[in-house]
């Protein structure tokens, strides 16, 4: 066995035995990893509430010949104390982690997806900025570190760009915005089309302070089918608790 530090977030957890509990991570360095926390379920556990969902920690951790690391010490970076204490933030918070439970890969380091994750929750614990367009641009900027990124300058079917056709529509699986020719999947305004540029262009800082802009409420379905179409699966966090 081996003993190893790495900080992770925690993307769920599931109880194994009487007492103990398998907790899953996506680490800085390690990727995702999914290690055995033994009797964090006794109220007398040292681990508490370090080990749910949305916690950003410390780990020393075992590694050994089995598929499940143990967790060793577990020390809080982050509570993301507001994303927990409104239900709204929640379920934005829940969607992110459950979308990256999918991309993730055991074993794999991704600096890249760990990075966007943490600052994804703090900017969605960020009193000073508006969460709604928070879990749509992390969807949209994870499909760009997927290599899926949507084609917003030209139609993803016919390739014709945007100065020579209307883009009207959206559809993932035909590569991103599509004209009306070659529309299918979503309708798409043209106040939604700018959000996603402006996401993807540099202005995420800039889009975040600004209360709802124009399109938002489409850009999140827009977004958060786009996930789910490059996961092949629905985001159970998603559907149940805003019904899109």
């Amino acid at each position: 066995m081996s003993l190893y530090r790495d900080r992770g977030v925690v993307l769920r957890t599931y109880r194994m035995g009487e007492a103990d509990r398998v907790v899953v991570f996506l680490t800085e360095h390690h990727g995702k990893v999914r290690a055995v926390a033994k009797g964090v379920r006794r109220t007398q556990s040292r681990f508490g509430a370090r080990l749910e969902p949305l916690s950003h920690v410390v780990l020393l951790m075992w590694h050994g010949r089995g598929e499940l690391d143990i967790v060793n010490q577990a020390e809080v970076v982050d509570h993301f104390r507001l994303v927990r204490e409104e239900l709204g933030r929640m379920a934005q918070g829940l969607s992110m982690l459950e979308a990256v439970d999918q991309l993730a890969q055991e074993g794999k380091a991704d600096a890249a997806l760990y990075s966007m994750l943490v600052g994804a929750l703090r900017a969605l614990s960020d009193p000073a900025l508006d969460p709604t367009l928070v879990p749509a641009a992390f969807f949209l900027k994870a499909l760009v570190l997927e290599g899926a990124a949507p084609m917003l300058d030209a139609c993803g079917s016919c390739g014709r760009p945007d100065t020579e056709v209307e883009l009207v529509a959206f559809d993932l699986v035909e590569g991103g915005a599509l004209c009306r020719a070659c529309r299918r999947g979503r309708p798409m305004s043209e106040d939604a089309l700018i959000l996603m540029r402006r996401i993807l262009g540099g202005e995420l800082g800039a889009t975040l302070r600004e209360v709802a802009p124009d399109g938002s409420a489409e850009v999140v379905e827009l977004a958060t089918g786009a996930m789910e179409s490059h996961l092949d699966r629905r985001l159970r966090t998603v559907r149940t608790t805003t019904g899109l």
